[in-house]
């Protein structure tokens, strides 16, 4: 869904660092986060509106909380599981019947009016506001900008050189990708026969690998903070994530009673520094050349393996793995264009197929199975 000004932008696509810090910033600015029972809450033309809530009142001043709030595409997901209404009915109600949209959130809301919720949204300030998510009221608040702000310090904590690879914001997610290029491992089998799609560059005269990994979180219920080893080819910077290693920090906590959520300064102290120390475990761990030799000499141990029929494996791959007909497509095109006739050069056509595409989500889930594919192509 497009958000038109005078909000900062809810997505970025392989943004600087810098790009990033200054949108969750302008972000965090206008960040409410309320505990609403369901009798607080009502739809009216496709928006979400907070009734009689109290406002915000912070050193910068005070923020009102009631008024209307127009749902992203994750927050109508958000109100469909939580009042059962089936995620496509609703969005199609939204297009295409906002009265019907507003008596099945309606009806749904008054059959339990002492629920509790917790609204995350963004402040209209005169404005209608922007509805992000409307989640259990147990649910724990990891932000974003406070989770990077302590990744970044428990790194350089570590004194390790890294390397900002690029970074994206969804509605739902944010994806840091970190490497280490000071930390590289020998590896020609990986890349035997391959050539890079974007720079024309043979595997065999680039045949390193880097260290790295992505940090993710979600501040709108899509998904626990995490830590991810993440290898980079020197060939391409295309990325393989090793997902059976990622280091996890899930958002559960108490149950909380309506009114504004004031997270004391104990209790956020307390979760950033878990979360800086968990980066500094990331680095101690994956920023290690015998983690990446070791990993490195798994991943080759199929990467050689022949693909005798590259159409039929790639079809078989893309439908295990859930891929679209597009998606499929752009995978072969890329297989074909990296030259690699091997499962390993089908891991690479998924994860260099990976970097062209807009949508950051889609994006992270399809580098996110690269190693799948490869696996399932050497055994097709």
């Amino acid at each position: 869904m497009t958000i038109a000004s005078p909000f900062p932008p809810l997505t970025l696509r392989n943004a600087t660092l810098d790009d990033l810090v200054e949108v969750l910033r302008a972000q965090h600015a206008r960040k409410i986060d309320v505990i609403v029972p369901a009798h607080r809450l009502h739809a009216t033309g496709a928006h979400l509106e907070l009734l009689g809530t109290e406002p915000l009142v912070t050193e910068d001043g005070v923020t009102a909380t009631a008024g209307l709030y127009l749902p992203t595409t994750p927050c109508d997901q958000d109100i469909a599981t939580k009042l059962g209404i089936p995620t496509p009915y609703l969005r199609r109600t939204r297009t295409e019947h906002p009265r019907l949209y507003d008596a099945n959130v309606n009806g749904w809301l008054e059959t339990d009016p002492r629920r509790r919720f917790m609204f995350r949204g963004l402040a209209g300030n005169g404005h209608i506001g922007i509805a992000r998510a409307l989640l259990s009221n147990s649910y724990k608040v990891i932000d974003n900008l406070d989770v990077l702000m302590a990744a970044l310090a428990g790194i350089k904590e570590t004194g390790a050189a890294v390397q900002i690879d690029g970074a994206d914001l969804t509605e739902r997610r944010m994806y840091l990708r970190v490497a280490c290029e000071q930390i590289q491992a020998y590896a020609p089998e990986l890349v035997a026969g391959y050539r890079s799609p974007f720079s024309g560059l043979a595997g065999a005269d680039c045949p390193v690998v880097f260290a790295g990994f992505l940090l993710a979180n979600s501040e709108t219920g899509d998904g626990a903070f995490t830590i991810t080893p993440r290898l980079t080819l020197q060939v391409c910077r295309n990325g393989m994530t090793i997902n059976r290693d990622v280091l996890r920090e899930v958002h559960l906590g108490g149950r909380m009673d309506e009114g504004v959520v004031r997270w004391s300064q104990d209790t956020l102290a307390k979760s950033m520094a878990l979360i800086t120390a968990r980066a500094r475990d990331a680095v101690r761990t994956f920023l290690d050349v015998d983690y990446v030799r070791a990993k490195v000499g798994e991943l080759s141990e199929q990467a050689g393996v022949k693909v005798a029929e590259p159409e039929k494996t790639i079809e078989h791959v893309a439908t295990r793995l859930s891929f679209t007909k597009e998606q499929q497509q752009l995978i072969l095109q890329h297989f074909y264009q990296g030259g690699a006739i091997t499962a390993g050069g089908v891991m690479h056509a998924v994860t260099s197929a990976a970097q062209v595409l807009d949508d950051a989500e889609k994006a992270y889930e399809m580098e996110s199975r690269g190693i799948d594919a490869m696996r399932l192509a050497a055994s097709f």
